[in-house]
């Protein structure tokens, strides 16, 4: 049965550390899974592709890293020029009122942090022209007078007012990104998602993170480790499957949570230690203490044991020396 083996699970599925299971097994699993998450878009779907079960959906990973990360940069200034072009047209600008249409193909991060930018300069260049039609509703606009305002609009921003906006900070699902060095620093324990297959490794989804979040920093720089509400954590090595560890680690987040890590500073927690872990230090005190006198009265038993049976052998040396 060793050569059915597959990353989509043809009879039998390997999760975390190796654990296998037969499909019928990961069906009830999969099935108890999608009820705990149901009407929600957490639910996953499940398929056959020449004979594979393959599993697809969303993966919940929570941020775990200690140290920012670098985002790239690349179509910022034709953001800032998109506004231009739409002025220098000939047509008044208090007749675009409805924002330009969005690519839904770019990256949700990329859209929440252009958003602001828009916003800002869309207001900072609009609010002169609408104070003047409500001050003097009797003038007429003529298209000289939009050609003036044309020339004049992208000279509006002082340089005082750029460099605010460059350094200004924005937030992209409830982390901070710095405009300006592209730092990107997520909030520890919050919470993001990625649409992944069971046939994924760890690595590919590390992958498709990073990519979702145009993130500079290579995927080896980092790791998913299955943090147990205990405290015990496992690393998911670069040949597990994150989403079929996921189903076999129940739904629920608090009982056990994905986390990106970096993989310099994250480390194993066994169970054995992580029972220790949400102790206080005087608890934990008491707790080597006790261990010492135990350490101490297991000596001093061990000590008297020999030393009997030292003197048990001295006696039948003795013995024989004397039947001799």
């Amino acid at each position: 049965m060793a050569g059915d083996e597959s990353a989509g699970g043809l009879p039998f599925v390997r999760g975390v550390s190796g654990v296998c299971l037969f499909r019928s097994e990961l069906l009830s699993l999969l099935k108890t899974y999608n009820c705990y998450h149901e009407g929600r878009s957490f639910q996953l779907r499940h398929r056959e592709e020449e004979g594979a079960l393959i599993i697809e959906g969303l993966l919940n990973i929570s941020w775990g890293l200690r140290r920012p990360i670098r985002l790239q940069i690349q179509d910022d200034r034709e953001r800032l020029h998109l506004p231009v072009t739409a002025w220098t047209s000939g047509q008044p600008t208090c007749d675009q009122k409805e924002p330009p249409p969005q690519d839904s193909s770019r990256n949700p991060a990329e859209e929440l942090a252009a958003d602001p930018l828009q916003r800002a300069e869309s207001s900072s260049h609009s609010s002169e022209p609408l104070k003047g039609d409500t001050e003097v509703p009797q003038l007429p606009r003529t298209r000289s007078d939009a050609s003036c305002v044309i020339q004049r609009r992208p000279k509006g921003r002082t340089p005082s007012e750029a460099q605010r906006v460059r350094q200004h900070r924005f937030s992209i699902n409830g982390h901070f990104y710095n405009h300006k060095t592209s730092v990107f620093t997520p909030a520890f324990g919050s919470m993001t998602n990625v649409r992944v297959s069971s046939t994924m490794t760890t690595l590919q989804v590390l992958t498709l993170l990073l990519n979702k979040f145009r993130v500079e920093n290579d995927p080896e720089e980092f790791a998913l480790y299955i943090v147990h509400e205990s405290g015990e954590r496992t690393k998911l090595k670069d040949h597990e499957y994150p989403l079929i560890s996921r189903i076999l680690h129940g739904p629920c987040e608090k009982i056990a949570r994905l986390f990106l890590m970096e993989t310099d500073l994250g480390e194993e927690v066994p169970y054995d230690v992580a029972q220790y872990i949400k102790f206080e230090m005087p608890v934990l005190d008491s707790f080597v203490e006790k261990l010492k006198e135990e350490e101490e009265r297991e000596i001093i038993k061990l000590t008297m044991k020999f030393q009997a049976l030292r003197l048990t052998m001295l006696q039948r040396l003795e013995q024989l020396v004397e039947a001799k």
